[in-house]
């Protein structure tokens, strides 16, 4: 059957089919109601004329009561749709729906054939106009399903013509060859009107199916973003704990060191940990900005200074890929108004895209003063991105076409993660790409004028050639922390500077140590024990029982809201990997006092 045939297409979901045979009964439904109501004007028309009344006023109120029946029909209808699958309503309702619209076709020509034949040849032609009417009507609003409209058609033009041919004389003769050749046009608009209505029905089809791929695309990549996220909170206090102890090593290696043809390889193995510790750093920042959990802290920021320990993440990687990886700046100092770790977040991701899709040539890093503005460029000679797709490139979890090609990690966030932070800062951002030559993405920044700059700072990872040589101080230091490579690092760092150093792995034996006489002038505790004791605990405990002694927070966790409370209590809090510079400036700080 042609009505089955085109509700049952395969790339129509039952859904769908049932979609198209609600239009097409919602509209029968409403061409049983109106009927009447032209039915209505005929009767005055015969009472005027003086004609028998009876067979059309039955007529106009059996439509009425057939009215009432399709509409409750039609609540019980849709009491099954919700109540069975698409599949079983379809193969209930389906010819149900045809046969009332036969008969609906046979109810409305048969008002053509109870009128009186004496009536004028007028009367005959606006019945004739009437009905055409409502067949064309019907031609549009019952074709979803084409054969209900078949059905229709040829019960009620069919009919109406076979009642002209009873009457035929030479004037209906002609309404006769115009009524067959108006059925031939309409049901050519039937015809059309049906296929437009499955081709939108298709259409929809793909659009939804595209939207659930996006959404299912959306949550796994969100889902994605979440884990990695979990992994950093839950793994972070253990990646960072050799890191932080190894740093410490070196640098007590460092000081203790008497070969000067060791010193080069010390420090690049010194040089090698802190950039491992700035790559903790970042991805941490990073999942703070991607979560939304940063707050932004607007001030003056040395960009060259930044620039520079960005930089020492990707050298390797151009070195080992050939690509040349250079900076343009003035020769004077430049500072910029915004937020560093928002600065530092967006270089490191715009220059990590320039990388990844550059396989030929390198990427250029300027700082361009402009009046009272700085551009920040990264320019690219890479794959350069489409016209058409350069809308949605800082779009979240979109990656053009090439992107996929060339690379299929990632999430498509890092370009997102720009213009999220841009937006934090209220700063501009955009990008100008050909595709095939390379792109240039931009930021623009206020700069900084005044006269109060932010000190002359020294990138710590930059290797400098020598080792930095650190005052001695004089005093004792309590350590609380459970790792013994980590507190085998503290003693040897910090016996190199002349600190003496006790380290305990719980409340119980920091409280013996104490208990022994030792007096230190600043404890260091871990948050994470393997007792299950709070380090925060541990150190507000020691802070009663030594009021005179300074302290701090020492851990590698991440997102821990014991640490949150610290802080926000007025503790200091330091995060591992803690850098042999902090802590010794620090130190000497606290032994001072």
């Amino acid at each position: 059957m042609k009505l089955l045939q085109s509700l049952q297409n395969d790339e129509i979901s039952p859904r769908a089919q049932i979609r198209l045979l609600d239009n097409t009964f919602m509209r029968l439904v409403f061409s049983f109601t109106a009927v009447p109501f032209v039915g209505i004007p005929f009767a005055i028309w015969l009472y005027l004329l003086g004609k028998e009344l009876t067979p059309i006023i039955v007529w106009i109120l059996i439509y009425f009561l057939c009215a009432l029946a399709i509409r409750l029909w039609h609540r019980r209808y849709r009491h099954d749709t919700q109540q069975n699958n698409a599949s079983t309503v379809i193969s209930r309702w389906l010819p149900r729906i045809n046969n009332v619209a036969f008969v609906h076709g046979l109810g409305i020509s048969s008002l053509y054939l109870i009128t009186p034949e004496k009536n004028s040849f007028d009367f005959f032609l606006l019945l004739n106009i009437s009905i055409a009417a409502i067949v064309a009507a019907n031609a549009t609003h019952l074709t979803p399903v084409i054969s209900t409209f078949t059905r229709f058609f040829f019960a009620s033009w069919g009919v109406l013509n076979l009642g002209i041919i009873w009457r035929l004389d030479d004037v209906m003769l002609i309404v006769l060859m115009l009524n067959l050749l108006y059925g031939f046009a309409i049901y050519r608009h039937a015809l059309t009107s049906h296929a437009f209505f499955i081709q939108q029905a298709l259409l929809e089809e793909k659009s939804s199916r595209l939207a659930e791929q996006f959404r299912q695309a959306k949550e796994e990549a969100e889902q994605a973003l979440l884990d990695k996220n979990q992994f950093l909170t839950t793994a972070s206090h253990d990646l960072r704990q050799p890191v932080h102890a190894m740093g410490f090593l070196i640098e007590a290696i460092i000081h203790k060191n008497r070969d000067a043809t060791l010193i080069p390889q010390l420090l690049d193995l010194q040089q090698s940990v802190r950039s491992v510790h700035l790559m903790f750093n970042s991805l941490l920042d990073l999942s703070k900005i991607e979560s939304g959990n940063v707050s932004t802290a607007t001030t003056h920021v040395d960009i060259g200074t930044l620039l520079d320990s960005v930089i020492t993440l990707f050298r390797e990687e151009a070195n080992s890929r050939a690509l040349s990886l250079r900076t343009w700046r003035p020769k004077r100092r430049v500072c910029v108004m915004g937020d560093q770790l928002l600065i530092r977040q967006s270089l490191i991701n715009l220059i990590q895209n320039a990388l990844r899709y550059t396989q030929a040539g390198g990427v250029l890093i300027a700082i361009r003063p402009r009046g009272e503005e700085c551009l920040i460029e990264v320019w690219d000679t890479g794959v350069g991105i489409a016209d058409e797709e350069k809308g949605k490139i800082f779009s979240p979890y979109y990656r053009p076409e090439l992107a996929w090609k060339i690379d299929s990690a990632g999430h498509g966030l890092g370009l997102a993660v720009v213009a999220r932070c841009a937006k934090l800062m209220k700063v501009k951002y955009g990008m100008r790409s050909i595709e095939g030559k390379g792109s240039r993405f931009w930021m623009r920044f206020a700069l900084y004028t005044g006269e109060e700059h932010p000190p002359e700072s020294v990138n710590t990872y930059a290797n400098t050639g020598a080792p930095t040589r650190y005052e001695s101080l004089r005093g004792a230091c309590l350590v609380v922390d459970d790792d013994p490579l980590v507190t085998s690092a503290w003693e040897s760092l910090m016996s190199t500077w002349g600190i003496t150093v006790r380290c305990a792995a719980s409340a119980e034996e920091a409280f013996a140590i104490i208990d022994e006489g030792f007096t230190p002038f600043a404890v260091l505790c871990d948050q994470r024990l393997r007792s299950g004791e709070s380090g925060f605990d541990i150190l507000k405990a020691l802070f009663e029982r030594l009021p005179d002694t300074s302290g701090a927070m020492v851990s590698g966790e991440f997102n821990s809201p014991v640490l949150q409370e610290a802080e926000q209590e007025g503790y200091l809090v330091l995060r591992k990997p803690l850098e042999p510079a902090k802590l010794h400036a620090l130190l000497s700080q606290w032994a001072s006092s």
